[in-house]
């Protein structure tokens, strides 16, 4: 049988995911009214993946505000995430899949948005980790949270021992630190073993968001280095 080879797309997107430090979750910023700005400053300031993350919203509303973010990514040359909606994902091009462990299955996710797409996989666990790092199809995980967050109300802290456990595996795969992460806690994630971050309120809510993603991105390739 012939061995089907990655598509030029499928490798490119991939040496980008490794290259990614930092991915950032936000809403559509219906309360500031400010999404094409906010998208400019943050991807401006260094984030390398953004994820539209709001609950509730029709899918014509989301691809809309999608559509938003698909022109910012590819003005800065960042990755757009997509979260849950494999349907979504495809009608909007999007770079990347993420699927929590509750949401469509990873084959039938890629049957509906096929070998040039990312999928990544949300993790709470070191059985969850491991299941994610090992699974066919999947691209890359996000572990925590590694501290309790509004964003996940209810879900208790896999804490700073996730972080650690993975780090001492060594998984091949790339994977993300996760939950509560803010630039006063950032050095402890790090120190822990985690290179890649994502981050919701300490850039969302902060007063200069290019700023903010700014000093996160700064932080993430110094550590780079120091390794």
């Amino acid at each position: 049988m012939a061995r089907h080879l990655p598509s030029e797309r499928a490798v490119t997107l991939r040496a980008r995911l490794d290259r990614a430090r930092l991915y950032l979750c936000t809403d559509a910023r219906e309360a500031q009214g400010d999404l094409e700005d906010f998208l400019d400053a943050v991807l401006g300031g260094g984030v390398d993946i953004v994820q539209l993350r709001q609950k509730g919203l029709e899918a014509r509303q989301e691809i809309e505000y999608l559509s938003a973010f698909r022109a910012a990514c590819d003005k800065h040359g960042a990755l757009l995430a997509v979260n849950d909606r494999a349907d979504i994902a495809h009608a909007v091009r999007a770079d990347v899949l993420h699927l929590g462990q509750d949401d469509l299955p990873v084959p039938y996710a890629r049957a509906v948005v096929g070998q040039n797409m990312l999928i990544g996989r949300s993790t709470h666990s070191e059985a969850q980790a491991a299941a994610a790092a090992a699974e066919p199809g999947v691209d890359y995980f996000c572990a925590g949270p590694t501290w309790p967050t509004p964003t996940k109300p209810g879900r208790p802290a896999a804490g700073i021992g996730l972080l650690e456990y993975i780090s001492r595996r060594g998984f091949g795969r790339p994977w993300f630190a996760i939950g509560g992460i803010d630039a006063g806690n950032l050095d402890q994630v790090l120190a822990a073993g985690a290179h890649r971050v994502v981050v919701v309120r300490a850039i969302t809510d902060a007063d200069d968001p290019r700023g903010a993603a700014a000093g996160f991105a700064r932080r993430l390739r110094d550590a780079d280095h120091a390794f």
